[in-house]
This record gives structure tokens, C-alpha cells and sequence, in this order.
């Protein structure tokens, strides 16, 4: 943990003016890029962590330059993939592979509270920074690594993607329509969720150093973190021998409980319990819907394959044909779980989502308002802070260096002339 007077120096070059976060006074080095450890950091930059990112000056964070794009006349675009990201960071360049890296990075790592990695295993240990060396320059060091496979196991060297965990973690074999091919989630999951565990994993290394004094490495793979999404597979499979394949959009084991089509879209519904399925009967049906039927009264029976075919998805189909997806939901109401099937436009003007503050706006200077996700961790005495910009390439390095390292201009100057910086 950093001491008052730094505190309130990186607060002034990172124009921090929210109130302090929960992490006040945590300083992360995040030395990573794309999306899995970006994200990770973000959220503790958020959570009041000052985050200095480190990018090399010739090679920096190639999501800079992922669409969508916002012009800014005679300057670089500015990428809202990058910024939804790395907002609330510093940006400070140091070459990683440079003979004089060494000599910075420990500096920092002295100040540093987290180091977030995510490079192929092995390769920080190559470029002669690796956990081990580290932790001698600073005992009290998170070190977080987040790989495609982990620091350990036959697959650790291998290079790895997103969907690398997605196809190797089992959620390709469980995804896509019934009797079709496997089909990848469609979101960038196997990234975020070990963005989501690195974040876990450092607070409650965070809380270790608390008791103890000491630090220790984290270790998070995607192929690791995507196996835990898939709900009752392993047990399934374990206790059973069962391997699940694709379903479509039904469940497992409850029915209805899928995507139904209405006049100017779709829902999901839910009503597969017997308290629900009977209301449902009475809201969106007939009297006659429930009275006529006694034979589909138990959830095991409406969950019998030729019946929930014949029977009850027919009904629920008939039920929602002629009426829109708002009339359903305000038919619903707080009675029974069904929801709109929204696209991303209609999530982004969402009542709720404004009502969660889920939408939150930055103004970049020359480039105009980029408006992001927020932050679902809603804190009422230490609020995420979410309206901070991403750092242009380097744009504190020679604040870092001068103000919290104490390299004299000279030294920064030099730095830069042989490429460290």
C-alpha cells in the first residue's frame, strides 16, 4: 500500500477527482493487453486501484486500433474497444525486452502493490522478469498471471485464444442448436471469465498480504475458468457418463424454459415450476388452460420429451402469437420470469439498465462522448468510479518516471533515446 503523498501524487496524474474506492491507495502494474487482463485491471481501477499500464513505445496494445473507431482530426482514431477497457489508467511505455527495462520495472514493482500479466507462460521469465525474480525485489507482490492454460500442465506453452478455451473448456460441445454442430459462445467468454477470477484471485491474495506480509502468484487459466461456466456437466458426466450436447435454447432438465416466438419478436420464459406454470395458465391463457389439463400439473410431466412437443410448448405458443414482446413483459409484471429477447440497441436504452447506472458516458477531448458499459458492483459507501479515460500511448510516462520513481529528466531523456520508454 502506498503512502499518503504518492497516494495524491498518482491521483493528480491520473486527474482523479471521484471519491476514493475501495482499493484507495492499491497500486497495480498492468503489463497486458487485448482483453483478458485489461479487463481485469479495469475492475480494479474501478474499484479505486491506481493501475499503471505499461505498454511497449514500439509495440503497443493492438486494440488500439479495434473498430469502433472515433476520428479526431490530424490525430490517431481513438478506439472505444480499448477505452472500455482501460479506463481510469495510467499510461506509461517501457520496453520489456530493452537491457535497461530491468532497472524501471523493478522501480515500479517497489511501488507496486499487483502485478497483472498475461503473456504465454514462460515468457516474462525469458525476458527476465518473472515471478520469482520479481518477488526479490518486492516480498509483498501479487503477482497475476492469466494464460490460456495455466503456468502448469502439458498444455502450458501452447498458444491459446478466447475460443482455444472455449473449444478446450467444453462450451463449443454444449453450444448450438439441437443436432448441430458445436458453436461458439457469442461473446469473447473465455477472456472475461478469467478476467473475472484474476480479479478474485488478487483481492484475496490482497487479503494474505493484509495478514502475512507476503505475496504470492496467481495463477488463472481461460481453459480453467471456462469449464466452471458449464453448469451441471462435470457432474453429469461424472456420475452418469453423460456427455451433453447441444440443446438449442432448451434446458437440460426443466421445461418450458427456452426462446418462444410473439408477434414482433422473442421472449424467454421460464414458467416451468408449478407455482409459475399455473399462474401462467391464468395470465396468459384461459381458465380452461389449467382446469383442462390436470395431466400437466407436475413439473415431471411437463418435462416428459412427447409431451412438452405435443402439449405444453403449443400451448405457451399460442399464448404469445398475437400479442409483442412489451405486452408480454407488462402482462408478466413481477408474477412469472419472462423477458424480452432485446438486441444490443434496446439493452443500451434499457429503463433498468438506466436505472443501474449500466451506461455511463466519458468525454474524450477531440474525439466527443464514448459511452461504455459501468460497473455491476454497486457499493454504497465506496461506489465504482467509472467515467475515467483511457491513457493515449505513454501519456504519464515521464510524470511516473520523474514524479513517483525520481529519475531525473536526463535519466528520462536517456531512457528514451535507447528505446526503454
Amino acid at each position: 500500500m502506498i503512502d499518503d503523498a504518492t497516494r495524491a501524487l498518482l491521483n493528480t496524474l491520473g486527474g482523479v477527482d471521484a471519491a476514493p474506492g475501495s482499493l484507495d491507495g492499491v497500486v497495480v502494474l498492468d503489463v497486458t493487453r487485448v482483453v483478458a487482463g485489461p479487463y481485469c485491471s479495469m475492475i480494479l481501477a474501478d474499484l479505486g486501484a491506481t493501475v499503471i499500464k505499461v505498454e511497449n513505445p514500439g509495440d503497443p496494445d493492438y486494440t488500439r486500433t479495434f473498430p469502433p473507431l472515433l476520428d479526431r482530426a490530424g490525430e490517431e482514431p481513438l478506439s472505444g474497444f480499448f477505452a472500455q477497457y482501460n479506463r481510469n489508467k495510467l499510461g506509461v511505455t517501457l520496453n520489456l525486452k530493452s537491457p535497461d527495462a530491468a532497472a524501471v520495472l523493478d522501480r515500479l514493482v517497489e511501488k507496486a502493490d499487483v502485478l497483472v500479466e498475461n503473456f504465454r507462460p514462460g515468457t516474462m521469465n525469458r525476458l527476465g522478469h518473472g515471478y520469482e525474480r520479481l518477488r526479490t525485489v518486492n516480498p509483498r507482490l501479487v503477482y497475476a498471471a492469466l494464460s490460456g492454460y495455466g503456468q502448469t500442465g502439458p498444455y502450458r506453452s501452447r498458444p491459446a485464444y478466447d475460443n482455444s478455451a472455449q473449444a478446450t473448456g467444453g462450451l463449443w460441445s454444449m453450444n448450438g442448436p439441437a443436432g448441430g454442430p458445436p458453436t461458439r459462445v457469442g461473446t469473447i467468454i473465455g477472456d472475461l471469465a478469467a478476467s473475472l477470477y484474476g480479479v478474485i484471485g488478487v483481492l484475496s491474495a490482497l487479503r494474505h498480504v493484509e495478514r502475512t506480509g507476503e505475496g504470492q502468484l496467481v495463477d488463472v487459466s481461460q481453459q480453467d475458468s471456462v469449464l466452471t461456466l458449464t453448469e451441471n456437466a462435470v457432474v453429469a458426466y461424472t456420475v452418469d457418463g453423460t456427455i451433453p450436447e447441444p440443446l438449442g435454447n432448451e434446458h437440460p432438465f426443466v421445461r418450458p424454459y427456452e426462446l418462444f416466438p410473439c408477434r414482433d419478436g422473442f421472449v424467454f420464459f421460464g414458467g416451468y415450476t408449478d407455482k409459475f406454470w399455473l399462474i401462467s395458465c391464468e395470465t396468459f391463457g384461459t381458465a380452461a388452460d389449467w382446469e383442462a389439463h390436470p395431466d400437466l400439473h407436475t413439473m415431471a410431466a411437463r418435462f416428459d420429451a412427447e409431451v412438452y412437443r405435443t402439449e405444453v410448448r403449443p400451448m405457451v405458443e399460442r399464448w404469445f402469437a398475437d400479442r409483442t414482446k412489451v405486452e408480454l413483459e407488462q402482462l408478466a409484471g413481477d408474477l412469472v420470469p419472462l423477458s424480452a429477447v432485446k438486441d444490443i440497441g434496446e439493452v443500451v436504452e434499457d429503463p433498468q439498465i438506466a436505472a443501474r447506472g449500466m451506461i455511463v458516458e466519458a468525454e474524450y477531448p477531440g474525439h466527443g462522448t464514448l459511452r461504455t458499459f459501468g460497473s455491476p458492483i454497486k457499493l454504497d459507501r465506496t461506489p465504482p468510479r467509472m467515467a475515467g479515460l483511457a491513457p493515449d500511448i505513454g501519456q504519464h510516462t515521464a510524470d511516473v518516471l520523474r514524479d513517483l520513481l525520481g529519475f531525473s529528466p536526463d535519466d528520462v531523456e536517456a531512457l528514451r533515446q535507447s528505446g526503454t520508454v
